[in-house]
């Protein structure tokens, strides 16, 4: 009877801490508002801790380089989930590993507001940015809107898909010169984001030609009058 009692014991145990983890095929949103203000993001979201204490974090198996931090004061506005956004002050920019990986997409808004500092994200499929790179995106300057507003208040969604399983993520660019926010594992497009007039349209075709299948198939096997 212990040793049944100690099986389920331990099967519970595993079942809860695989919940605990999420899944490649989870979408994952990280929105840095529960970060300090210039906090090193670590283990935070790991469920770990930052460099200032805050935390314990969720427990999404995400860890960053010391040069990622959490700001929520100076010259950010208007980023989709205030108050926190994602920069780096290292000049090779922010790693993130995510040690069980993710699939699908990976996408999320940024702000790049000096025209001599236009940034890049490149996704691997192994940590620390080794292995193949599955997806890289470059990551033009978004003009200060409108000007005399704080320099980065204007945010772009931006993603991409890639086939594989990644495990690191390099946010590079010019240190203190470009941000990120709603950081998303999973989808092409992050929280928030409204797809491009062309995305659209495309859509509406789509539910086009299946209404009109429908409506064929409705007449094919209707009884004739």
């Amino acid at each position: 009877m212990r040793g049944l009692i100690r099986s389920v014991l331990i099967s519970l145990g595993l079942l809860a801490l695989g919940a605990s983890v999420p899944s490649q095929a989870d979408v994952i949103t990280l929105t840095f508002d529960t970060l300090q203000d210039q906090e090193k993001i670590l283990n935070y979201y790991n469920g770990g801790a930052g460099d200032k204490g805050s935390g314990p974090g969720p427990n999404y198996g995400i860890t960053f380089s010391a040069s990622a931090q959490a700001i929520e004061s100076g010259n950010y506005a208007n980023n989709p989930s205030p108050p926190g956004v994602l920069f780096f002050l290292g000049g090779g920019g922010a790693v993130m590993n995510v040690a069980a990986g993710f699939t699908t997409g990976f996408s999320f808004f940024y702000s790049a507001a000096d025209p001599a500092h236009p940034g890049s994200v490149t996704v691997y499929d192994g940590v620390d940015q080794t292995g193949n790179i599955l997806a890289s995106l470059a990551l033009p300057v978004t003009p200060t809107l409108p000007p005399g507003s704080p320099p980065y208040n204007n945010w772009v969604p931006i993603g991409v898909t890639f086939n594989g399983i990644a495990k690191s993520v390099n946010f590079s660019g010019a240190a203190n010169f470009i941000g990120f926010d709603n950081v998303t594992l999973g989808a092409a497009l992050p929280p928030g984001a409204v797809p491009e007039p062309s995305s659209l349209a495309l859509a509406g075709l789509g539910c086009l030609g299946v209404a009109g299948f429908l409506a064929r198939r409705r007449r094919a096997t209707s009884p004739a009058a």
